[in-house]
């Protein structure tokens, strides 16, 4: 349903705001450790979301990537998304045809935009803060 690219985006995102409640500031190749991804990407991603104002960059000897508290909870998931794979999570087709409308639609177009509302809901609603408390707490996990 998302990029790889968005998936690693949330995951890193979600690990910075961790970090963040702890006071710490992440370095590039701790992030893509963490979360399982290869350090270039990472830092592409990491790039995007700092462009959106989504995390924070710190050059120097004690930089890195970070989030402020209030952004923690403002700061939701369909930013992310938005940033890194655009709106076509939300316009896109089913069956990934490349025309699929209510005038022309295909067998799934219907049944989508049910999920789609609930993906888009979901999204919009869940914060860095809520699914970074959900993994300090050990409730949730971003590696196995």
């Amino acid at each position: 349903m998302f990029s790889k690219a968005c998936e690693y985006g949330i995951r890193a995102a979600v690990y910075v705001t961790l970090q963040s409640l702890e006071g710490r500031r992440v370095s590039v190749g701790e992030i893509g450790e963490e979360i399982d991804a290869p350090v270039a990407f990472t830092a592409k991603i990491l790039q995007q979301l700092t462009r959106n104002n989504i995390i924070h960059s710190v050059k120097g000897l004690h930089g890195g990537f970070e989030i402020e508290r209030v952004d923690m909870d403002n700061v939701k998931l369909n930013m992310i998304v938005k940033a890194i794979d655009g709106d076509k999570i939300y316009t896109g087709c089913g069956l990934g045809l490349k025309e699929c409308n209510a005038q022309k639609p295909c067998p799934l177009h219907d049944k989508f935009l049910d999920i789609r509302t609930d993906l888009r809901n979901m999204l919009e609603s869940t914060s860095l803060f809520e699914l970074a408390n959900g993994l300090e707490v050990g409730l949730t996990y971003l590696k196995r």
